[in-house]
């Protein structure tokens, strides 16, 4: 019984000292935090993304208050969080243009041929490592969802095509998609462009081999390019990048391209990316 007793006495002694120390250690190294880190903190979306490029909401509270990040780079949150950070620490606001993510492929599973089959882990960048993708075309989606179990937000989901699917209303442009890509397939572009865009990434220019791994990849014929009134693309990485100060959306680019491959971005937005 004695022994009991002794045990509880001692228990209560060590918790009570240790309580002393704790307290002791929060006074001697308690750093005082500015007060505005908290406000913006709680004016963040609280979604932990990343997309700021902090580790989280925390970090680019703390960030943003000391000037080491803009206030528009909750992208989670848009336009009405950098206005209200914007408000707390005194700074003029910016205009935020909503982003989203885009495919810059579309071989889907019928048109793109597998180079071999793939038993290893369902994973894009394990068949990345391993064997370059799964797809002869080595440009190519390879289609096991990394960028989906990256999404924070569900706005990926697999197609039934093998290609990934983006929601629209439910992307913000976070970036982890994109980051989670290894074939770097994936762009976050401002949802308000407006003019043609290429869904291939195909840099070959050994015209028979793409046809043969990819019925729908770029086939470099340049036909998109002459057809433009504008001359508001340029071939020279050998894939049609759009010149949007001068693209009119006038659609000759995407009805010269017999591949199919360029897109007027705004359709695609409507339709879901």
């Amino acid at each position: 019984m004695n022994i009991i007793v002794y045990t509880i006495i001692v228990a209560l002694v060590i918790s009570f000292l240790l309580g002393v120390l704790l307290g002791l250690f929060k006074k001697i190294f308690h750093v005082d935090v500015d007060p505005k880190v908290q406000t913006v903190r709680d004016a963040l979306s609280g979604a932990n993304c990343g997309g700021c490029g902090f580790a989280g909401c925390d970090a680019f509270a703390g960030a943003v208050v000391k000037d080491e990040a803009p206030t528009d780079g909750c992208v989670a949150g848009g336009a009405k969080c950098a206005a209200e950070i914007a408000s707390i620490l005194g700074k003029a606001g910016v205009e935020v243009k909503p982003k989203i993510a885009f495919l810059a492929c579309h071989g889907t599973k019928e048109c793109a041929a597998d180079k071999a089959e793939y038993t290893g882990i369902k994973s894009c960048a394990a068949a990345q490592l391993t064997m370059n993708g799964t797809k002869k075309c080595a440009f190519g989606c390879i289609g096991y969802g990394d960028c989906v179990n990256a999404c924070p937000f569900g706005a990926a989901s697999m197609g039934a095509d093998g290609l990934p699917v983006f929601d629209v209303s439910l992307c913000v442009g976070c970036g982890k998609c994109e980051k989670a890509c290894p074939k770097k397939l994936i762009h976050i572009v401002n949802k308000d462009i407006k003019g043609a865009i290429a869904r291939c990434s195909c840099h070959s220019d050994n015209k028979p081999q793409i046809r043969k791994d990819c019925t729908t990849g770029c086939f470099k014929c340049g036909m998109c390019a002459r057809k433009c009134p504008e001359q508001a693309i340029d071939l020279a990485s050998g894939l049609p990048v759009i010149d949007y100060a001068k693209c009119t959306s006038c659609g000759e680019c995407v009805k010269s391209c017999p591949d199919k491959v360029l897109v007027l971005f705004q359709e695609t937005v409507t339709a879901g990316v």
